[in-house]
């Protein structure tokens, strides 16, 4: 959500990161919503300050016994008492279109953001490791995997496409991933594990602006409840409507859970295999922080998803996202693009956003800033700001560990820093 008093004193500014995604200035539209609004709350407050006059008169007329003046005074606030709700109900009309006005524009990119229309204009800032070579053909995971556990076609049968099962050693391999980078979130990084809930109300999938813009991506119950697209709503939404001290700050929060999509944008794409799954299961990071620290708290966010890909030994590289690739709620967002030697590129397997104060708006999440010293206590209140990432999508690194560990007999190598939560176990044979 954005912040009114923002586009009220800065218009330019606005329009120009508005511009920066590629959308169409909006500053003039908004400004003139909001001073309609603006004048219309001030009428209904003025109406309001004569009705309480009025009232007060009308006590002071029959004190005096002055019948005419009391009968006057009476129509004046029969009068008032008729236009007020009608003026109310405008103003908060009014208010509540520019509420929704607002909540459809996308979060304004960071100065460094650069610019871009798509995925083209991402920018390569590192890379780590080597791209194996094989004295082979490398597979592609779903041929790897078929063997090892991998069934697509019960699944099928089942529920129908973009669903799998994973059986024996993949259905391990794929536990012991999870389990190992929420291990090392949580000791090495300072994370605290939440197992939240999968199903949540409007206001928590509003509050990280999943909607009302993303509904179809969503899979909504009968009840009106949503399954968790990521952890990220439900982490996020754990200071909603909370004013936290700042010395609280950062919280840092991680969630292995199943996460639910709809892929309605997605027809056509990575139909075969675990790339695009209604269901994955992933692990999540948040942060929430102050403004002051959230750039920091996204690079160190960054660092901890890279460093479950170089201890599985996965080559990848670090993306800047451009403005026209960046989500809705990011003010700059870092992808992590792992190899996949069976497909021969890159593809996307973390992507970590700073949110700035986007989100906390939306979900109206504020911190009391720190005393500048014990005697002065700095007044009011302040947006926090948030922080997400994955750290990282299960399913897809179990695709980036078959596809880089493979072996020409069709058996997969686990990675040594894996071994602990494989009870061991130093290789995937085919059945």
């Amino acid at each position: 959500m954005h912040d009114i008093k923002f586009i009220r004193d800065n218009p330019e500014a606005f329009d120009a990161g508005l511009a920066k995604r590629g959308l169409e200035s909006g500053s003039a539209d908004i400004l003139s919503a909001d001073a309609q609004c603006r004048a219309l709350g001030n009428e209904a407050q003025t109406l309001q300050a004569s009705l309480n006059e009025a009232s007060k008169k009308i006590g002071q007329a029959k004190a005096a016994k002055d019948e005419a003046l009391a009968a006057q005074v009476m129509q004046q606030v029969a009068d008032i008492k008729q236009t007020l709700p009608q003026l109310s109900a405008q103003a908060d009309e009014a208010k509540a279109a520019l509420d929704a006005t607002l909540a459809a524009i996308p979060n304004l990119p960071a100065s460094d953001v650069p610019e871009g229309a798509d995925e083209a204009g991402n920018v390569e800032q590192k890379r780590w490791g080597t791209i194996p070579a094989f004295d082979f053909q490398p597979a592609e995971h779903f041929d790897i995997g078929a063997p090892l556990g991998l069934d697509f076609e019960s699944a099928q049968a089942v529920s129908g496409a973009r669903f799998v099962y994973l059986r024996g050693q993949i259905a391990r391999l794929n536990r012991a991933l999870g389990q190992f980078m929420l291990d090392t979130h949580t000791t090495k990084f300072g994370f605290e594990e939440v197992a939240p809930p999968l199903l949540v109300r409007d206001e928590a999938v509003f509050g990280t602006a999943q909607l009302p813009k993303f509904a179809e991506d969503l899979f909504q119950t009968t009840d009106g409840r949503w399954l968790i697209p990521t952890a990220e709503v439900s982490l996020t939404n754990l200071v909603r409507e909370k004013i936290l001290a700042e010395a609280e700050l950062p919280l840092r929060f991680t969630a292995l859970t199943p996460c639910f999509r709809s892929e309605a944008g997605a027809a056509g794409k990575d139909t075969r295999g675990l790339i695009r799954q209604h269901q994955f299961d992933k692990v999540e990071m948040v942060s929430i922080t102050t403004p002051e620290q959230s750039e920091a708290e996204h690079e160190r966010m960054t660092a901890a998803a890279e460093h479950i890909l170089e201890a599985l030994g996965l080559p990848y590289r670090r993306m800047l996202l451009c403005a026209g690739d960046m989500g809705f709620s990011a003010t700059k967002t870092f992808d992590l693009e792992v190899w996949l030697p069976g497909q021969n590129t890159y593809r996307e397997i973390s992507s970590v956003s700073n949110c700035g104060d986007f989100q906390a708006r939306r979900m109206k999440a504020a911190y009391r800033p720190a005393p500048i010293d014990k005697k002065i206590q700095q007044k009011g209140t302040r947006p926090l700001h948030t922080l997400n990432g994955s750290g990282l999508a299960v399913g897809r690194t179990l695709v980036a560990v078959l596809e880089n560990w493979q072996r020409a007999d069709g058996s997969v190598e686990v990675p040594s820093a894996l071994r602990p939560w494989m009870g061991g176990i130093e290789a995937l044979t085919p059945a």
